[in-house]
């Protein structure tokens, strides 16, 4: 693997954005090369560009040209070469595939071990991201155990690994290393308390959570970063891609654009340009399997070319998260993560960790966890802040402890066991051939 992988560019190879444009022409004709052997490039009547400029003119590849390709239309290399098979997580319905060789698994794994937190053999890391068909349990485990370190499997979508247990095996392995959604960090904390554990106090090996997979406003990961009493590193990819982004010490996710050619699209207009907030389009660079030319994947970002502290010469990307689940009340378009940078904004000691959001015409309406101690002064704060920040009223409604969360997940632990056929007298044969 360290032969392979010293073919691909490290962090300091490059001096400048010119010198960083000449990384990316060096490999840019393997790239085109290979999209010429895909079955989807090569129907396009266009025909595959030859170089930067003809590819800053060629047609974006879309999701939708993704889900028509299925299942093996995008392949470039003979089926006997590919190493995985997966799915994105997406909500259409369609099935999204996408497939890596070996080699483009160390590329993968490489990237994603870039973070400025480093995985070592000292480390037990746990995995609660899915085992499934999408990529990001998968490339967590395997990143891990190529840096040395012990992966503890928990899956997110398995019975067989409930909150109670996962707060369990992360006291009690002495985890040092977490990889999850966000929103995963802030249930662990409630399962950790109603168990009689304090996060921030009881875990004392924990140096780090990584996280992924929605997007994060700065109100909510300072939360995650004081209840755990550790730092959150964020990580930025896809299914289709794998990393695309990672976060330096000084706290900024930094593009990997000596790994893939990045534009970002602007949905009113069209156009395409290499900074600015819109879409963003990505050309992977080390992709043999199934390579992809502007590709959108229509996250909304904010790219930026301005200078970081860290010193690392690459773009920095703010995740917005995707356009069309945004909502509007009235006139005022909201966002996720809009609103949730508000409602971590409360006061810590409010206890506020779970919220949901509805819009109905001109209404908005807010509902949050949170103690009837605070429950008055949460109630004025986000009203004010919603007010502030958007100019229109809300309607706040404080709920208990539990209403949004039910504490029976947090705390149950189901018996799973192997589907069987055979039942005794006064057993319940309902159950016959189930997981529970």
């Amino acid at each position: 693997m360290a032969t392979e992988l010293s073919r691909r560019p490290r962090i300091g190879d490059w001096a400048d954005y010119a010198e960083l444009e000449r990384l990316q022409d060096a490999r840019l004709g393997r790239t085109l090369a290979a999209a010429a052997r895909s079955p989807f490039y090569r129907r396009r009547g266009t025909g595959v560009p030859a170089g930067r400029a003809e590819l800053r003119q060629y047609d974006l590849t879309t999701k939708a040209d993704l889900r028509e390709a299925y299942p093996f239309g995008m392949l470039a290399v003979d089926r006997a070469e590919l190493a995985t098979y997966h799915e994105s997580s997406g909500s259409s319905g369609a099935p999204t595939a996408s497939y890596y060789t070996e080699g483009d698994w160390l590329d993968l794994v490489d990237r994603y071990a870039r973070k400025h937190v480093r995985i070592g053999p000292a480390d037990t890391f746990l995995v609660r991201t899915p085992y499934a068909l999408m990529i990001t349990g998968h490339l967590a485990h395997a990143a891990a155990r190529a840096c040395g370190a012990t992966v503890v499997p928990a899956d997110n979508r398995s019975l067989a690994t409930p909150y109670a247990k996962v707060v369990r095996v992360l006291h009690d392995l002495d985890v040092t290393l977490t990889w999850s959604l966000p929103t995963d960090a802030l249930l662990w904390a409630a399962s950790a308390a109603l168990a009689g554990l304090r996060p921030g106090r009881d875990f004392p090996a924990l140096r780090a959570l990584f996280v992924g997979g929605e997007p994060l406003s700065p109100a909510r990961r300072a939360r995650i970063a004081q209840v755990w009493d550790a730092p959150v590193v964020q990580e930025y990819g896809a299914t289709e891609t794998g990393s695309l982004a990672g976060e330096c010490p000084f706290g900024n996710l930094h593009l990997w654009s000596d790994r893939a050619i990045f534009e970002v699209r602007d949905p009113r207009s069209g156009q395409l340009g290499p900074a600015g907030r819109g879409q963003l389009v990505v050309t992977p660079l080390y992709r043999e399997a199934m390579p992809l030319l502007r590709y959108n994947i229509e996250d909304e970002v904010e790219v930026s070319y301005a200078d970081c502290a860290c010193g690392w010469v690459l773009p920095v990307v703010r995740v917005l998260g995707r356009s069309r689940f945004g909502a509007r009340a009235g006139p005022v378009g909201l966002t996720q993560i809009g609103l949730e940078e508000l409602v971590f904004g409360l006061p810590a000691e409010y206890g506020v960790m779970f919220w949901r959001a509805r819009t109905r015409r001109d209404l908005l309406r807010i509902q949050i966890e949170v103690g009837g101690r605070h429950r008055a002064a949460a109630v004025r704060q986000l009203r004010g802040a919603v007010g502030a920040a958007y100019g229109i009223e809300a309607e706040i409604d404080p709920l208990p402890p539990g209403s949004l969360v039910p504490t029976e997940s947090l705390i149950a632990a189901p018996d799973v066991m192997k589907p069987r056929s055979l039942f005794g007298d006064g057993e319940n044969w309902d159950k016959a051939l189930q997981y529970y």
